[in-house]
């Protein structure tokens, strides 16, 4: 069995980095013919830098993540899969990987095609939104998830509902070594006729220290021989950001309490066999961390392992760890206590031999060659389970149960009196920014599409809210205004030709499926008014959009001929358009593809459908098979970002992401299904519209499950959190879309049953 680990990777001084040396040992160690350990596989390390010679790697590292590069990840998946392992184990920890709380990492494990083990090294008690997607996607995409602590399982279990046959618990690995019966380090000053209280590790203010220097007046006063050592280099974020200051704090500290004689620093990261060496010279090991936080503690695990006697804080490991007399426990920050339990050993050797005693013989079952077999059994057991193809199923299958429950939850909280709020601050609405016509126009689809479903109570009380805010942004002349402040100030005096169509949009909408008389005849009304201004267009989405209002204000009077030419007067700019700028390699209306794109293929495809021109109806097809191959060639959705737009014969924006092309999108699919009847338009409408729920780039959903909102786009390193009208009624408008397309699909096949039947 080979095995590729993903994770940062020794010389890089990093505690995560040394786990995954020693795992790679321990499993090669179960194999004894294997000379090296390359012949058990390679390492993909992962740089906190761009440099990539900045490490001197081993010969078993074959692939380097650049840890803010995105591609990297996307390379290191395919290097992977065309490599010859045949399982991955991957170290999680969230600050080692790139893009918000190490998003980066996610596209990676989509896709891969070889089974994954992934070990948590953190796993948070209240995490971050980001944070809590990012556990339960590596959950998803693993075959086992491996924590060290019965704790850990809770949360897994309890916070982030990841099933707990999913879990299994193997503690943090030890040294497989013995003490030295002639220890070098008693000869050492800070050693020598000393009892050494020894702490080690990266250093840095999280880890407490200063309780223990402040103990030490009152510790010295009945034990004038201890030494306090701290062993280990300052980490490597803390000194590009604050240098050495945490270490001089510390001695100043020292100093001013004049125990400056009992304190010890040895500034160096030291191998295993040193690190055994301090750990059996020292009398005490003390890990003093400020809170309990700490779901996994690598020292402390090596403490254990070599039979020391341990005084700690009881953050979770140290609790579950220490259990059963291995060590003493004292509270956060409390240096009197501290040094009551300190002073209470020293004076006790007994005890203390005790606690050693228990300590070592627990240590036993942990050291690592142990450790390495309990994963080589998951690993092997992850491999006989694996077959790739489910997960292409997994992710491509339509299948509405994965559908969260549809609710207005976060629409009735945007919503007040005048409209739709714009904005959002997180999920609160953010007044500051008032209202505008485009978000109360598809808020009054949306709310049209909801009542139809379920004649929804809600949705139809939140009718009349937005056609009146339509209503009070038409001028006279019959055009609209686009925004309004909160107190109800006009912003402007009119509005762009996208907000203008969309409410043409909104209103022909409106026209064919009102829920009563009042409502069709008052949509009627505005929709008349403003047509004298369909003329004066010329951008194409507003046009676009025009044309969709028109086709549903035709499926309800089709003899108006006036409308039907004004129809095909709006649909020829679009047709000329793509004429005068497609090519073989270039199939679209314009030099560059910037917002909203697949709205111009759908508004074809509607024109279509009324006036039955096959010209359209292939330009539209053409065009939308050319968004097709930009836009779901991974397997997923990734559309048009707005960080430059795509311009014929430049680079493709993978960013910023936003809900209104996905909506637009859906949108289309369901069309060209509604014209067509063929199924792959189905299933390309339901990819699109899981981009909202994971299926993209991040691998990670922007549809919130707390709040019912949706996040307002996918940026390079995450998701912008903020959720504003536009996103979540993008969404809303895309699920409704779905539900209806499946309820379409069940009536076309029942139709064509029955046909068949007669037949």
């Amino acid at each position: 069995m080979k095995v590729a680990y993903i994770s940062t990777y020794p010389p890089r001084e990093c505690g995560i980095a040394t786990f995954n040396q020693n795992l790679m040992r321990a499993i090669n160690a179960n194999f004894p013919e294997r000379k090296s350990l390359l012949q058990g596989g390679y390492v993909v390390a992962v740089n906190d830098s761009k440099d990539l010679q900045e490490y001197e790697y081993p010969e078993e590292v074959k692939y380097i993540i650049r840890q803010d590069h995105q591609k990297d990840y996307i390379h290191a998946a395919n290097y992977i899969n065309t490599s010859d392992v045949d399982v991955c184990i991957m170290e999680h920890e969230f600050g080692i990987y790139g893009g918000e709380s190490g998003i980066y990492v996610l596209p990676l494990l989509n896709r891969l095609e070889k089974p994954l083990i992934s070990i948590l090294h953190t796993v948070l008690k209240d995490p971050s939104y980001i944070q809590k997607i990012i556990t339960r996607e590596i959950a998803e995409q693993s075959a086992k998830i491996v924590v060290m602590s019965k704790r850990a399982v809770e949360f897994l279990t309890e916070i982030y509902e990841i099933p707990a046959e999913k879990i299994q618990i193997i503690e943090h690995g030890v040294p497989d070594l013995e003490a030295p019966k002639e220890n070098p380090l008693r000869n050492l000053s800070a050693f020598k006729d000393r009892r050494v209280m020894l702490t080690f590790g990266l250093i840095s203010r999280n880890k407490g220290l200063e309780t223990v220097v402040k103990a030490l007046p009152k510790i010295v006063a009945q034990h004038p021989d201890v030494m306090y050592v701290v062993l280990g280099n300052t980490h490597p974020g803390v000194v590009k950001h604050s240098g050495e200051e945490y270490r001089d704090y510390l001695k100043s500290l020292a100093a001013q309490l004049k125990v400056s004689n009992h304190l010890t620093f040895i500034n160096k990261f030291v191998s295993e066999e040193e690190l055994m060496n301090y750990l059996s010279a020292a009398t005490l090991y003390v890990t003093p961390y400020h809170n309990e936080a700490q779901i996994t503690s690598g020292t402390l695990s090596y403490a254990v392992g070599a039979g020391s006697a341990v005084v700690s804080t009881p953050y979770w490991h140290a609790t579950e760890l220490l259990d059963e007399n291995r060590g003493r426990l004292f509270d956060f920050k409390d240096s009197d206590a501290l040094a009551d339990v300190i002073n209470e050993l020293l004076g006790d050797e007994a005890e203390l031999a005790q606690i050693k005693k228990n300590a070592y013989e627990y240590g036993l079952h942990l050291r690592w060659p142990k450790t390495g077999a309990q994963y080589i059994q998951i690993a092997q057991e992850a491999c006989l389970r694996h077959d790739f193809r489910d997960k292409i199923l997994r992710n491509s299958i339509v299948d509405p149960e994965i559908m969260p429950n549809f609710s207005l939850t976060h629409v009735l909280r945007l919503t007040d009196g005048t409209g739709i709020v714009q904005h959002a601050k997180y999920g609160i609405p953010n007044l500051k920014e008032g209202y505008c016509l485009d978000d109360n126009a598809r808020a009054l689809i949306m709310a049209l599409m909801a009542y139809q479903r379920n004649k929804s109570n809600e949705a139809f009380e939140l009718l009349p809210v937005y056609l009146s805010y339509i209503h009070y942004m038409q001028t006279d002349d019959g055009n609209f205004r686009n925004f309004l402040s909160f107190d109800r100030r006009y912003l402007d005096d009119i509005g762009s030709e996208d907000s203008f169509g969309r409410t043409i949009w909104a209103l022909g909408y409106l026209i064919g499926c009102a829920a009563s008389n009042s409502y069709r005849e008052f949509a009627l009304e505005l929709f008349h008014r403003s047509f004298g201004h369909f003329k004066s267009l010329v951008h194409l989405r507003g046009m676009a959009n025009t044309i969709i209002g028109i086709c549903h204000y035709l499926k309800v009077y089709p003899t108006d001929d006036g409308m039907v030419s004004e129809l095909i007067r709006l649909t020829t700019p679009l047709v000329e358009a793509y004429e005068k700028t497609a090519s073989p390699d270039w199939q679209w209306f314009e030099e560059g593809m910037t917002y909203d794109n697949a709205i111009l293929p759908l508004a074809l495809l509607h024109s279509c459908e009324i006036t039955g021109d096959e010209k359209v109806k292939r330009i539209a097809m053409e065009s939308m098979s050319f968004l097709d191959k930009l836009t779901l060639s991974n397997g997923y959705l990734s559309p048009v970002g707005n960080d430059g737009w795509y311009y014929r014969g430049g680079t493709f924006p993978t960013f910023d992401q936003q809900a209104i092309e996905t909506m637009a999108m859906v949108l289309m699919y369901f069309q060209a299904y509604h014209t067509l009847r063929e199924p792959e338009y189905i299933e390309k409408m339901f990819l699109s519209y899981k981009w909202f729920l994971g299926e993209n780039t991040l691998r990670a959903p922007l549809y919130d499950h707390e709040t019912k909102g949706c996040c307002d786009g996918l940026l390079p390193t995450g998701i912008n959190r903020n959720q504003g009208a536009e996103s979540t009624l993008a969404y809303l408008i895309s699920h409704l879309t779905v539900l209806k397309a499946f309820e379409l699909e069940y009536e076309y096949k029942k139709y064509d049953k029955k046909n068949c039947e007669v037949c």
